[in-house]
């Protein structure tokens, strides 16, 4: 995921966030023509990363003493009425954030590069109109869990997170059966999208559904790296496996080292234990030298005992 993202570093904060979409369905009339409108406060700074990126914090409360927050690196030319040269001056300033979900407008201060102040977001009724007419209904509500507000929280996380029209087509295109609000959220998040579903297809993973695609954004698994698994001799494995692999840092290298001291026959649940138990190519070496035979669970016995019995590495 992008690094520009950082309600992903926070993850109680993207639950948060994804809480919004999972609401029970419900009909709520009393919005559909209404205009959906937030307040909360905001602060910001330069990215010390990206120095020509703002880090723009939104925070705001419900009214059952809950709280909302989401954090992303914005370019200033996404930010109307506000430009780096303000922000380093200091001084008073006002801001718009503008989305297709709807607009967040900022009202504050800056002092030594830092921001904070109040903002106000008015949420679209075209866009939750246009998103009707595709299956997505942000107009749910959580019945008697909810703060009576979640048609106004969805829009107000689809406006931080840049939820579009374009990318439900987008997903939609990608063949899913069943796709929920809560899954623009996920996609928006995770940067999943129909040209990543379809290349995972073609690495040989085929009929994942979003949870999966997500699951493949965290653990770093795309085409390129189902590729280098096949060439370590461990072609088509299924997805489980490969998040193994890459939760315990199965590498070329580890495998190489394995196979240099005779251990030619090895499976990735194989692998993923010698990766546990800290058994190297090295101690692999003390082991033999001992006369323990080249098997991984004797090689696992071996350094159980390891402790027991004070074996000097």
């Amino acid at each position: 995921m992008s690094k520009h993202v950082r309600a992903f570093a926070h993850p109680s904060l993207v639950l948060a966030l994804l809480l919004l979409a999972a609401a029970a369905p419900a009909a709520w009339p009393s919005h559909a023509g209404a205009q959906s409108v937030l307040t909360g406060e905001w602060t910001a700074s330069i990215d010390s990363d990206a120095p020509d990126r703002l880090q723009l914090n939104l925070e705001r409360r419900t009214e059952k003493g809950g709280r909302s927050q989401v954090g992303q690196d914005h370019d200033f030319s996404e930010l109307r009425g506000l430009t780096r040269e303000q922000v380093r001056r200091g001084g008073a300033v006002k801001f718009g954030l503008e989305r297709e979900a709807g607009t967040i407008e900022c009202e504050g201060s800056f002092r030594d590069g830092r921001g904070s102040g109040t903002f106000r977001f008015t949420g679209s009724q075209s866009f939750v109109s246009a998103m009707k007419s595709r299956g997505f209904d942000f107009e749910e509500d959580e019945g008697p869990r909810g703060d009576g507000r979640e048609h106004e929280n969805r829009l107000f996380a689809a406006a931080s997170l840049n939820v579009t029209t374009a990318l439900a087509d987008d997903l939609l295109s990608a063949g899913f059966n069943r796709l929920e609000v809560g899954d623009l959220f996920k996609a928006a998040i995770f940067k999943v999208d129909s040209k990543f579903a379809r290349e995972l297809k073609a690495a040989g993973l085929p009929d994942l559904g979003m949870e999966d695609l997500v699951k493949a954004r965290i653990f770093k698994l795309d085409a390129a790296y189902i590729s280098e698994v096949a060439r370590m001799g461990f072609a088509g494995q299924p997805m489980e496996s490969l998040v193994k692999m890459r939760i315990f840092k199965v590498t070329p290298e580890f495998i190489a080292e394995a196979r240099g001291e005779g251990l030619t026959d090895l499976s990735i649940e194989d692998l993923v234990k010698m990766k546990i138990f800290k058994i190297d190519s090295a101690f692999i070496r003390r082991a033999k030298a001992d006369g323990v035979p080249l098997e991984v669970e004797e090689l696992v016995r071996r350094r159980i005992g390891v402790r027991d019995r004070n074996f000097q590495e």
